[in-house]
């Protein structure tokens, strides 16, 4: 059976492959060919890509990203398309989809969001069903430097709260836009929010995400 997360990696080797490397994408500096790099060294170099998260391993980690961005790009996306080495952990399938089906999610639309003739998406209900129940789990990791306080809100009235705090911010939208304005994408989600005017503006260019 086909997973969120297979679906969305095969999405964005398709994304990738016709933008082109030197596409822009939502990644503040990463082109097309940055952000293929990316995702490939975190599935195919463990012992660099704990540099995403941890300090000490960051200059592993660039040197890393430079040894395959250097790399054919066509390459690149034929690794991200084929998926991880067999023995890696992200070839367990349940692993795979509880890492990968938001990350593979959000690096799509940073692909897709940075063209200037993309267009919306739907999801389907399972999908962004599944979305929410990630980002609920995410919220108070996503949200913990958000400067106010910061409720996510569903349109059909779920909630997670990101950040306690006051004032606080509501953020509505379907949980993909949620997704990604929880994931630092702030100006390409489709997202209301309500609150204090200051609070908003705090928000709007608030380092949210992981």
């Amino acid at each position: 059976m086909s997973t969120h997360a297979k679906r969305e990696r095969l999405l964005l080797a398709d994304l990738l492959e016709a933008a082109g490397p030197e596409a822009p994408t939502l990644c503040a500096g990463w082109t097309c060919r940055d952000l293929a790099a990316h995702v490939v060294v975190r599935e195919r170099r463990p012992d660099a890509a704990g540099g995403i998260l941890l300090n000490v391993l960051k200059a592993r980690l660039d040197k890393a990203m430079e040894e395959y961005a250097a790399k054919p790009y066509e390459e690149l996306v034929r690794l991200i398309r084929t998926g991880p080495p067999k023995m890696s952990v992200y070839a367990l399938k349940q692993l795979d989809e509880a890492a990968n089906a938001v990350e593979f999610y959000v690096h799509a639309e940073d692909v897709r969001r940075a063209q200037p003739d993309w267009s919306p998406r739907e999801l389907d209900p399972v999908f962004s069903d599944s979305l929410w129940s990630r980002l609920e789990k995410l919220a108070r990791l996503t949200g913990r430097r958000s400067p106010v306080g910061l409720v996510l809100r569903r349109p059909n009235g779920q909630t997670a709260v990101a950040h306690k705090g006051a004032p606080v911010v509501t953020v509505t939208g379907e949980p993909g836009e949620l997704t990604l304005f929880c994931f630092g994408r702030q100006d390409a989600a489709a997202v209301t929010l309500d609150g204090e005017k200051e609070a908003v503006a705090k928000l709007t260019v608030a380092e949210l995400g992981i």
